[in-house]
């Protein structure tokens, strides 16, 4: 028999059924990416017509089938409606939410993939911080907490802890003066070094409080670029839209 359950959710894509129904990707904090079919949320006296888009964030009382999940009802917390004025804006948080999409699975507790999404959408709207900073940031921080981060605090090649100003993406990590140039690393910024090793260690509420010059940006984009590579092996829709 199936089972009522409410979860703490974002909608991460929706995509129409038939004449009246939605299919429903939700990223929920208690059982992972979760999909979920809305009956009848296109009609227009639907009490799930605005809590069926992406980015809505709240409550989401689920049927649970044998097979299936039909979302019941929901109490949405938030819309970002801001962020859905700007069309850039929305690029962007399609584009965390369709990476959200493709790493996780289903049944397993995702809190804080779940609490980076909701945080970086916040710093879309507020935008006290580029876009592009925003993107790097959430790149580089979703990576390490499914545990394919790049190697920061010490050297990959022989553990040094000491002047990490080398990189090499293929290697997933930093190298030290010495390892650098037999792996023919490139060299960066030392600022580039302590942003990448802030953004691995701190806390998701104090991710995008913080500003770099142009030229770790640059560092910071060409990163986040050869790991993207790296670890993602379809074409994600939403890439041609930031790229262009």
């Amino acid at each position: 028999m199936g089972q009522q359950i409410t979860v703490t959710a974002m909608v991460l894509s929706a995509t129409l059924v038939g004449d009246y129904d939605r299919r429903i990707v939700l990223l929920t904090k208690e059982r992972g990416k979760v999909i979920a079919f809305a009956r009848g949320a296109r009609k227009t006296n639907s009490q799930l017509l605005g809590a069926c888009k992406p980015f809505s964030f709240g409550q989401f009382t689920l049927f649970e089938g044998r097979t299936t999940y039909n979302i019941m009802s929901a109490a949405i917390d938030n819309y970002f409606e801001t962020l859905q004025k700007d069309l850039d804006s929305i690029y962007y948080g399609l584009y965390f939410c369709e990476l959200c999409d493709y790493f996780t699975s289903e049944g397993v507790e995702e809190t804080a993939i779940l609490q980076l999404l909701y945080q970086s959408l916040r710093a879309i709207e507020k935008k006290t911080i580029p876009l592009d900073l925003v993107r790097c940031i959430f790149e580089i921080k979703l990576l390490s907490l499914f545990g394919v981060g790049m190697q920061v605090f010490s050297c990959v090649g022989c553990g040094e802890k000491n002047d990490l100003l080398y990189v090499k993406e293929e290697e997933q990590g930093l190298f030290c003066k010495h390892c650098g140039a037999v792996h023919k690393a490139r060299k960066i910024e030392e600022s580039t070094v302590y942003t990448l090793q802030f953004i691995i260690s701190s806390k998701l509420s104090s991710l995008y409080t913080f500003h770099v010059s142009d030229t770790v940006l640059h560092q910071l984009k060409a990163i986040t670029k050869k790991n993207r590579a790296l670890h993602i092996e379809k074409k994600l829709k939403t890439i041609d839209f930031l790229d262009n």
